[in-house]
């Protein structure tokens, strides 16, 4: 019998505390690859959050979340949140390093930035700057290949350190289907640069074009070769009549080059997702650990959502370890996720990049 992809015996052991949940990963020197950051400016950093999303009741959330406030960021600069994710990050028993994601924005018909379209953005010079300051932090670039100048700001991140790019399709107003960016995925090829894309619904923010999060849509830099990392597996929305994440399954018997990561799979809005994802033969073989922090805040995620799968003393237990990625890799180990999961982030990126 298999629980959630580990057997019933594993299952048992981590109900009854037979485990210590809180007990250091065997292995170690796991890599978080999906980190977010933030900024408002301050300090010269040139992020901003504009007016719709800066006065939507998810800021004050987030701002919490990132275990800042906004006097903070205005006395200190954005570079605090970066810091504060190091610290935490330094203190966890089972994660050595992080990604820490830069955000573009929206880019309009001349090839620039369109501010006002923008929701959030975080400039990759910023995040290239601050992560090199931290010895347990890694560069995750983003670059809008709307941008009239994309190629060559793909390059320099390649050269600033940068892991991977990402995208938020629903927010940034890109097509990944778009034939008109064909070449900056040769690019992303030529610079052996995975692509992090957000797959399926996106309510993270104030305003999203869902249509744009169609797992379908990363056909084309798939065909092309490119490494694609579905983020969060397309657990969430439809397009076509259909559910994403049922969308992207049969892509990976395709694609040889798709991944996902488990990311915000333990989010209350995804209940279930990473129990089914598991016994789907060959997927857990595509899956990469990530925690899509700072969502990681309750009533979002509780370990006591997924009492049914683990049982109220794991729960417990779980619950009761305070740090944050300490916190999320053992409720993600006691569900079933196997170890090779968790390996495979650093064996994926080009992690020699990351000093």
């Amino acid at each position: 019998m298999v629980v959630g992809g580990v057997g019933i015996v594993a299952a048992l052991a981590l109900a009854y505390g037979l485990v210590p949940v809180d007990a250091p990963h065997d292995g170690g020197g796991l890599v978080d690859m999906h980190v977010h950051t933030a900024g408002i400016g301050a300090g010269g950093t040139g992020a901003f959050v504009n007016r719709k999303m800066s006065e939507n009741i998810r800021f004050g959330f987030y701002l919490r979340a990132f275990r800042v406030s906004q006097e903070e960021l205005e006395a200190e600069g954005d570079a605090l949140v970066i810091a504060r994710i190091s610290a935490a990050i330094a203190e966890s028993k089972r994660v050595d390093k992080a990604v820490i994601l830069a955000l573009d924005g929206v880019v309009g018909t001349g090839g620039e930035l369109d501010r006002e379209a923008t929701q959030a953005y975080v400039p990759s010079d910023f995040v290239a700057a601050e992560t090199a300051k931290h010895a347990n932090l890694c560069f995750g670039a983003s670059v809008n290949p709307y941008r009239h100048d994309a190629v060559e700001r793909l390059r320099k991140a390649r050269r600033q350190g940068a892991l991977l790019v990402k995208w938020i399709p629903n927010i940034m107003a890109i097509n990944p289907a778009d034939e008109a960016i064909r070449p900056f995925y040769e690019e992303l090829v030529a610079l052996d640069l995975p692509l992090l894309s957000h797959a399926g619904q996106e309510r993270s923010f104030a305003d999203a074009d869902d249509a744009l999060g169609d797992p379908r849509r990363l056909e084309l830099p798939l065909s092309l070769g490119v490494t694609v990392i579905a983020a969060h597996i397309a657990t969430t929305g439809t397009n076509e009549g259909e559910d994403n994440f049922e969308r992207i399954l049969p892509m990976f018997e395709r694609f040889p080059n798709l991944y996902s990561d488990i990311s915000s799979l333990t989010a209350i809005n995804k209940l279930g997702f990473l129990n089914r994802a598991l016994t789907v033969p060959g997927l857990p073989e595509r899956l990469l650990y990530g925690t899509d922090w700072p969502l990681q805040f309750f009533p979002l995620v509780s370990p006591f959502y997924q009492t049914p799968s683990i049982g109220m003393r794991a729960a417990k237990s779980v619950a009761g370890i305070e740090n944050t990625w300490d916190r999320d890799v053992a409720l993600k180990q006691a569900m079933g996720v196997p170890r090779h999961v968790f390996a495979r982030t650093a064996q994926l990126l080009a992690m020699e990049r990351c000093s």
